[in-house]
């Protein structure tokens, strides 16, 4: 007998005692948990196929311990930009035991106190518009806030992360205002800022990028893109 089950967003094939791991289960190390979204169940020649899940179907397993995967490396490069980023990576898991799979009489979900009653189904509209009025007068607003954020200038070739956070920090949000700064004011403000590291960029085809930008010549500023490298003529 084995199941397919949905644990923590990932679909397993499953029997009973199996050892398998999962992505990282907030309940701890020894306890006993249950999952409800059996997608699929073979007993001998008996199946069963869910629609999606199995109605009262279930799997339980227990936690043997919590772990880290393998380090994985993640290697980024731009070539002719002078662009390289490596990076490693421990995927939080979990290894689990499977301990029973029931077809059937699995206890159901909270979903029943969510009936709902004669007096609510007698509610009358109004509150109910003005509660729909107050979310569209929050959504209005969150959205005039993000607005208000300023451009994003890692569009600009040679502008990493950290240099954007740097420049917005400073009042230089914006492809306008970073095309009319002036490039060795910037490289004094990045020093300034970030320390002497930062001496190494070069700001000074940052203005004419920005311009482009400000004005829309997407096209005008790949070309010139594509003749920089990392940002320098």
């Amino acid at each position: 007998m084995y199941a397919i089950v949905e644990i923590a967003g990932q679909q397993f094939k499953v029997q009973k005692d199996q050892k398998l791991y999962v992505h990282r289960l907030p309940q701890a190390e020894g306890e006993t948990v249950s999952f409800d979204k059996v997608l699929f169940i073979a007993n001998d020649k008996h199946i069963n196929i869910g629609a999606p899940a199995i109605e009262g179907a279930e799997v339980t397993a227990k936690i043997l311990r919590h772990l880290k995967g393998d380090k994985v490396i993640v290697f980024k490069k731009k070539r002719r930009k002078g662009y390289r980023v490596k990076r490693g990576h421990r995927q939080y898991l979990t290894q689990i035991q499977i301990e029973n799979i029931t077809e059937s009489g699995a206890k159901p979900k909270k979903q029943a106190k969510r009936q709902t009653t004669a007096k609510e189904d007698v509610k009358p509209a109004k509150p109910a518009k003005k509660a729909e009025a107050k979310k569209e007068v929050k959504v209005a607003k969150t959205a005039s806030k993000k607005t208000t954020k300023g451009d994003d200038l890692k569009k600009i070739e040679g502008i990493g992360p950290k240099i954007a956070q740097i420049l917005s920090e400073s009042g230089i949000d914006t492809f306008k205002k970073l095309a009319q700064a002036d490039p060795k004011k910037i490289s004094e403000l990045l020093i300034e800022k970030g320390g002497k590291r930062y001496a190494m960029h070069d700001p000074a085809t940052w203005p004419k990028q920005a311009e482009l930008a400000a004005e829309g010549k997407w096209d005008e500023l790949a070309k010139l893109q594509d003749e920089l490298k990392g940002g320098r003529a």
